[in-house]
């Protein structure tokens, strides 16, 4: 089957074309876009191979989708209803959605949701500290990067001789950021909660932070939910902090002589090491640490501060560095083995929509 995956972020639209069979999906074509017009133009004028259906990555379902599924207009109600819950990502998943399925109204297509791997988690991370009648509402904490952890998890599998290792940490670090861990292939914490907004430091959004702030702020009368929405979601985070950008190589660019740039990057990697701690403690322990995500992947000196933190716990990397295209970077005597893995949500987004597609 001839898939085409639309990955919409907060900050990008990612695509991939790929021809899958079994578990096995080859890239025929990939790229990042503005929008999806210029992807258009290139099926239509028979640039690339027509695909045979169409898989979308949608970060929040709602509580009424915890599994991928076909795409239908009841299911795009719910996937609108649960737009609150996720306002930087899901309207613009919906509009390409919409769009997608005006262009090819012949082709089955499918919702891939972020959510959904962490249908898994146990009450102890499930359930919020509020009160129980809201947990009716949906009020819980689902956890997103799903399909990123799943891709990981997947070529782990693949290229590990013993296997996946009961205790795995992952950290998604790009320009949303989470830690998961993962217990025997299954999704038993994470950082992020009701929304994409909570837990780590991120690019623009603050992660988590005291409730009692935006308590503070509404009766100063310093914003309506929109203003405070807009705060906590795009003006916060390395941004706010920096007061510069919340692209981390500019951060690093300015950190010589720009002391707000240095604190930046030095609390999100703060951020990020303590809540590795935090959830090898719900393992009890960790086998592996991954690093995956823009960041994850390329960024050597946060990899490596990060890693210098978990040093009380056994953590260290190799100090020479990996070689080119090592996907290990920890030092032998490290506690734990610690892997950078590129994250391939599009190839997840496409073998899920194959193999849900296979079976209706």
């Amino acid at each position: 089957m001839i898939v085409l995956a639309l990955n919409s972020g907060s900050s990008s639209l990612k695509f991939g074309l790929f021809r899958v069979h079994a578990e096995s999906a080859q890239p025929l074509v990939a790229g990042q876009l503005g929008g999806i017009g210029e992807l258009t133009a290139a099926l239509a004028g028979g640039e690339l191979p027509v695909p045979q259906a169409i898989g979308h990555r949608v970060v929040h379902g709602g509580p009424g989708l915890r599994t991928h599924t076909v795409i239908d207009d009841p299911v795009m109600r719910q996937i609108e209803s649960a737009a609150e819950f996720a306002p930087l990502h899901v309207p613009a998943a919906l509009a390409i959605i919409q769009h997608s399925r005006r262009l090819f109204s012949g082709l089955p297509q499918v919702a891939c949701f972020d959510t959904a791997f962490h249908a898994t988690l146990p009450d102890v991370a499930r359930v919020l500290p509020v009160p129980k009648a809201l947990l009716a509402q949906g009020i819980q904490r689902y956890g997103f990067h799903g399909l990123s952890c799943e891709s990981v998890l997947c070529q782990l599998a693949r290229d590990l001789p013993q296997g996946l290792p009961d205790r795995v940490l992952i950290a998604h670090l790009g320009h949303g950021a989470s830690v998961t861990a993962v217990r025997a292939g299954r999704s038993v914490d994470t950082s992020m909660g009701l929304t994409p907004s909570g837990g780590l430091v991120m690019g623009t959004r603050s992660g988590d932070i005291d409730p009692g702030l935006l308590i503070h702020l509404l009766r100063r009368g310093d914003g309506d939910i929109a203003q405070l929405e807009e705060l906590l979601d795009r003006r916060s985070g390395l941004l706010g902090i920096s007061g510069l950008s919340s692209d981390m190589r500019q951060l690093h660019a300015a950190e010589a002589t720009d002391a707000d740039a240095r604190l930046a990057v030095c609390m999100f990697c703060v951020s990020v090491a303590k809540q590795l701690a935090a959830m090898a403690t719900a393992l009890g322990g960790a086998d592996l640490i991954v690093f995956t995500g823009g960041i994850g992947e390329n960024d050597v000196p946060v990899r490596a501060a990060i890693c210098e933190r978990l040093g009380w716990m056994g953590v260290a990397l190799e100090p020479a560095g990996p070689a080119a295209g090592q996907a290990v970077i920890s030092a032998a005597h490290s506690s734990c083995e610690v892997r950078v893995v590129a994250t391939q949500e599009e190839a997840q987004i496409a073998r899920h929509t194959a193999r849900l597609l296979s079976t209706v």
